[in-house]
């Protein structure tokens, strides 16, 4: 009997466990939108950096900031991560003026 390196993955049998497995898948999906929705904001804004357009920069920045903070505050990731990621893209946004 040859044993294989991934274990088989078991059927949950139990009523709750069924239904906890249907909110999991659910709520697995919503977390990955959000959390794409975030690598977005984020991307659009270095984007905008590096193309050095200040003025755009600083307008996806004011509406990025309500994103990344409604991400952090359903729990998705720390509050200091949140704060961390404003600092720096704000850090990069003024760094363009001068």
């Amino acid at each position: 009997m040859a044993t294989s390196s991934k274990a088989k993955k078991k059927t949950v049998r139990i009523a709750s466990g069924r239904k906890r497995v249907r909110q999991d898948v659910k709520l697995n999906a919503h977390n990955s939108a959000l959390r794409s929705q975030f690598r977005t904001v984020v991307k659009n804004i270095q984007k905008a950096v590096t193309a050095g357009d200040k003025t755009k920069a600083a307008d996806l920045f004011k509406n990025g900031q309500s994103v990344i903070d409604s991400i952090a505050d359903k729990g998705l990731f720390h509050k200091n991560k949140a704060a961390r990621h404003k600092s720096r893209l704000s850090t990069k946004i003024k760094a363009l003026a001068a």
